[in-house]
């Protein structure tokens, strides 16, 4: 697959690593910033819409707080996140300005993403920026950000902002050339691989974990490319220290890891119901209703819901299983746990004489629910490492 898509694309987003933006963990490396500044300054003088994702908040407050490592305990990364956040968005603020551009910190959530009119603000906020010309700069908000409800990785939080604004590209720079067909540290004949489908399941069979500034690994960048090609965006993952990485992404050059999108884009809304992190509970339904849900692009009715799990209130967003548990559909649910849990297996005539009053006929309605797309099998692989 060529890349022609992703150099013509008009919106990128851009996702800088730890490592990279604290030089390994020395302290913020000024000299890199200000060179990617001025690639993402050329490249939105070319007419590229240009959002930035960064990392390196929890990282430069653990090198300004003195500390030995990365903390381990929630409060102390909320600590150094605090910290080393004035100093991040103080380094791009001062790169940008030195070419006359603005730059706008966005700290985001995952309820902000999660809750449906928040997400709706931000993408209007981040539409409204790239209109006025300025460079958003987002970072997770970690001071505030719990294990529960994290993302997890700047690299899924990239994914996600390229879905809010249909990004056309995803450049995730990282301290590596790209993805390999096995551990290029170990094995002296791996090799790199220039692209594949976003979507090919033989990709994740040997993901390596995150380095110890960050929390990011292969396995998140492969996620993130899944996540991001739900919107139609292709990802390229490369080397962020190559001179004039971007610019020579955007004049085609093949450099790095291409991971093209390889399904139909979702609609804004399926966009949003997919990307929901945390799940508020599961319905596990019987052979019938998955074979509607997937064949007929009906709703959920209670007669093929077989059992629930978890606590969860009316509009909340729960995940649809079959009795193997594989994830088939996620949506919008009509009531709430202990109400499904009457409802099980029964006609949906019975919904009054069951709760004592009349409801929807569906538990979830097909307008609000979304089937869960089935990973392709491609080539197979080996394994694959950054």
């Amino acid at each position: 697959m060529n890349r022609e898509k992703f150099t013509q694309g008009k919106r990128w987003v851009v996702k800088v690593g730890s490592s990279l933006v604290t030089n390994d963990g020395l302290g913020l490396d000024r000299m890199a910033i200000a060179d990617w500044a001025r690639q993402l300054v050329y490249l939105k003088s070319t007419g590229i819409q240009l959002v930035l994702v960064s990392s390196g908040a929890v990282a430069e407050g653990v090198s300004r707080l003195g500390l030995a490592e990365r903390p381990r305990e929630i409060h102390l990364q909320q600590a150094a996140a605090a910290v080393g956040q004035m100093g991040v968005i103080q380094a791009y603020e001062s790169c940008f300005m030195e070419h006359e551009v603005r730059a706008a910190q966005i700290l985001l959530s995952h309820e902000d993403l999660s809750d449906r009119t928040r997400y709706l603000n931000a993408r209007s906020t981040l539409q409204t920026l790239l209109e006025l010309g300025a460079m958003p700069v987002v970072n997770e908000n970690d001071t505030v950000a719990t294990e529960e409800l994290c993302f997890g990785d700047n690299d899924t939080l990239a994914a996600l902002v390229a879905n809010l604004i249909n990004a056309d590209g995803m450049v995730i720079l990282t301290d590596q050339e790209g993805l390999f067909t096995a551990d290029p540290r170990v094995v002296a004949d791996a090799r790199l691989i220039p692209s594949a489908a976003a979507n090919d399941s033989s990709l994740v069979d040997m993901a390596g974990a995150g380095g110890s500034l960050g929390r990011g690994g292969m396995q998140s960048k492969l996620n993130a490319a899944k996540l991001a090609a739900r919107s139609g965006t292709d990802t390229v993952i490369a080397r962020g220290r190559i001179t004039d990485i971007l610019m020579r992404l955007a004049q085609g050059e093949e450099l790095g890891t291409h991971l093209y999108a390889d399904c139909e884009p979702m609609t804004a809304r399926e966009q949003w119901l997919a990307g929901q992190l945390s799940l508020s509970g599961t319905l596990v339904l019987d052979a019938g209703a998955v074979e509607v849900l997937r064949h007929s692009g009906r709703s959920l009715l209670a007669v093929g819901i077989q059992s629930v799990s978890g606590s969860f209130l009316r509009g909340d967003v729960v995940s649809c299983h079959d009795r193997n548990g594989v994830e088939i559909a996620r949506g919008l649910v009509n009531y709430d746990a202990v109400e499904v849990a009457r409802l099980c297996g029964k006609n949906s005539g019975k919904i009054e004489s069951l709760l004592g009053y009349v409801g929807e006929e569906e538990v979830i309605h097909r307008d609000n629910l979304i089937l869960i797309r089935q990973p392709k099998k491609n080539r197979p692989q080996a394994g694959l490492f950054l």
